[in-house]
């Protein structure tokens, strides 16, 4: 599977709008779950595959390149760490956080 990378196209969309790369990025398997992890501090491959109970070390191996590849996350002596945009991202994420808690109440 290919990195998605703003300007090119990605799974679902031939545009090339760095928005479908993200959400492309963002939607993979374990990605999300990964970042959450990392939020707070750097991790192990060991303790990132802990947290992420039931990834397996190929799938964690593969999510970890993607977002390496695309500036979200760097190598650090510890094990992964958010990068400065990857960190601008996760903020990015509190107004969905908002907008998603009032969605569900639409639910009940």
């Amino acid at each position: 599977m290919n990195v998605p990378i703003p300007g090119k196209p990605v799974r679902g969309s031939q545009s090339g709008k760095p928005i479908m790369a993200l959400f492309d990025l963002l939607g993979r398997h374990w990605s999300m779950n990964i970042l959450w992890c990392l939020k707070e501090n750097s991790q192990s491959f060991n303790e990132l595959e802990k947290k992420c109970n039931g990834i397996s070390p190929t799938t964690l191996n593969t999510r970890l390149k993607e977002l390496q590849k695309t500036f979200i996350i760097e190598k650090v002596v510890d094990g992964y760490a958010l990068t400065k945009i990857g960190d601008e991202l996760f903020d990015l994420f509190d107004p969905l956080r908002a907008w998603s808690e009032n969605w569900k109440k639409k639910f009940n």
